[in-house]
């Protein structure tokens, strides 16, 4: 009885608030972290994603839809603009955390923007005692002013407070790995391997071709599914509250990937893997849904992640922001489809590799600009807190890796990479110098576009950082993890 008055409650309010104003939709936006298409509704196997599958059945499903960087903090930040992190000097990992630096005048983070037309901004961490999200920032700004509304954690904020627009930014997909790793802290029983929703063992995975067949990469591969299933059933947690509270029908809810999946060869690098993420749209039933909105249907449309700011201040009901990239790909409004998708790698904590990326929908071209090695060089967060990069270490020293994950290994820059994703979807045949001509003139196409696109967007990637800004990191990420013994003095 007490939840049956809440929803009409609720519906009250809105309508009220409605009244004085043009009616706009609650927005929610679901955070996937480190995240790849392993969830059911994208035909992965051993996940159990029961109600983002659900979303996905009632919404819309978006199947090409790419990171501008594949790591937090620079994908944030672009996502948290519309605007590529190469354009407004927040490409590097964890940059201008402590300078002056602004955002170039123009550019806003998208809260801004919503709160100057009456939006109520909330990150939220609970519902009551529920854990449902970190409150995650991480973003390469932080002079610009409060990105939320004060006391907004938890969904108690939301209760009066209309429109709103909240983020629930997920933790399954990186479990416990600090912890497991450094041996500051006891281990940390994560969700995924609680009984109900553990169904991913070492026993049934399958791991990618570019690892090896190794008792240690099957325990890591499920271990991530498992997170997959344990973030799936927060998200019902906050999906079962929307609707009791009588809001499912008033809300816009957009889940989407921060950015690739939380493996050696997916975070930090500009495969595939590093950069495709999910993305679900679900229209609330009492808005027009915008031209070329499916419920329950699947796009293949090149997207950006970049996009989804567009879409997002679209649905709010906002004329766009002058300076922003990001493209408009539903409503009467919308841009022409995007024949091309750009993603960028810079310095990351102590380690720096200038690496640009660019897809078709069907090839992937990647341009490492920085010498020696690429994926075998030093990153110390990622040797302590993934048993995978070690293990290739110590198998490629003993001389036993062999294909693909040798060759991942043995790869240095400057170089080039051309994948057909079509016939190749783990990208592990470099056809940069085949001889055949759909090769060779995808080949020249996608070289030329990426480099209009660092022309046209600015691209501060070849302006280097000075020694003494990356000095501190990798100071930090000594101090922190301290140096592997296989490092030479």
């Amino acid at each position: 009885m007490i939840r049956a008055r809440l929803a009409v409650l609720a519906v009250v309010t809105f309508a009220l608030s409605a009244s004085a104003s043009p009616p706009r939709p609650n927005i929610l936006w679901l955070i996937g972290e480190n995240l790849g298409h392993d969830l059911g509704c994208y035909g992965a196997r051993q996940v159990h994603t029961p109600h983002l599958d659900a979303l996905a059945a009632e919404g819309m499903r978006f199947t090409q839809v790419f990171a501008t960087n594949p790591a937090c903090a620079p994908s944030r930040s672009a996502f948290f603009t519309g605007m590529y992190q190469t354009t407004t000097d927040t490409h590097p990992m964890r940059s201008h955390r402590s300078d002056a630096f602004r955002l170039p005048p123009g550019v806003r983070p998208i809260t801004h923007w919503l709160k100057d037309a009456g939006y109520f901004t909330a990150n939220l961490k609970t519902i009551g005692p529920l854990d449902v999200g970190t409150g995650k920032l991480d973003l390469n700004f932080v002079n610009e002013g409060p990105i939320y509304h004060p006391d907004s954690s938890d969904w108690s904020a939301l209760a009066v407070r209309r429109p709103f627009f909240a983020v629930v930014n997920s933790h399954e997909s990186e479990y416990d790995i600090y912890d497991r790793q450094t041996a500051k802290k006891p281990r940390v029983k994560w969700v995924g391997e609680d009984e109900h929703v553990a169904h991913a063992t070492p026993a049934n995975v399958t791991p990618p071709p570019y690892y090896p067949d190794h008792r240690v990469v099957r325990e890591e591969w499920a271990r991530y599914l498992n997170s997959v299933s344990g973030m799936d059933r927060r998200i019902g947690w906050v999906l079962d509250r929307l609707r009791r509270d009588g809001l499912e029908d008033y809300t816009l809810i957009v889940f989407f990937g921060d950015n690739g999946r939380l493996e050696p060869r997916g975070i930090h690098w500009c495969y595939d893997s590093g950069l495709r993420v999910p993305l679900i749209i679900k229209w609330p039933r009492n808005f027009p849904a915008p031209a070329g909105y499916r419920a329950g249907g699947v796009s293949d449309a090149l997207i950006s992640l970049i996009d989804v700011t567009a879409v997002t201040l679209a649905g709010a009901g906002l004329e766009r922001p002058p300076l922003l990239q990001g493209r408009l790909f539903l409503g009467a409004q919308a841009d022409p489809p995007r024949r091309y998708v750009f993603a960028a790698r810079d310095r990351i904590d102590e380690t720096q590799q200038r690496i640009r990326s660019v897809h078709d929908g069907r090839f992937h071209y990647l341009r490492n600009y920085t010498e020696g090695p690429t994926f075998a060089s030093l990153n110390r967060y990622k040797e302590k807190c993934f048993p995978i990069q070690a293990l290739l270490r110590e198998l490629h020293g003993a001389g036993r890796l062999t294909g693909p994950a040798r060759d991942l290994m043995e790869r240095r820059g400057p170089s080039e990479e051309l994948y057909d994703l079509a016939e190749d979807p783990h990208e592990i045949r470099n056809l940069i110098d085949s001889p055949d001509a759909r090769h060779r003139d995808a080949l020249a196409r996608l070289r030329a576009a990426l480099d209009t696109w660092v022309a046209d967007t600015g691209d501060r990637g070849a302006i280097p950082e000075p020694p003494e800004v990356v000095a501190p990191f990798a100071r930090e990420m000594h101090e922190w993890f301290g140096t592997p013994a296989w490092v030479k003095p």
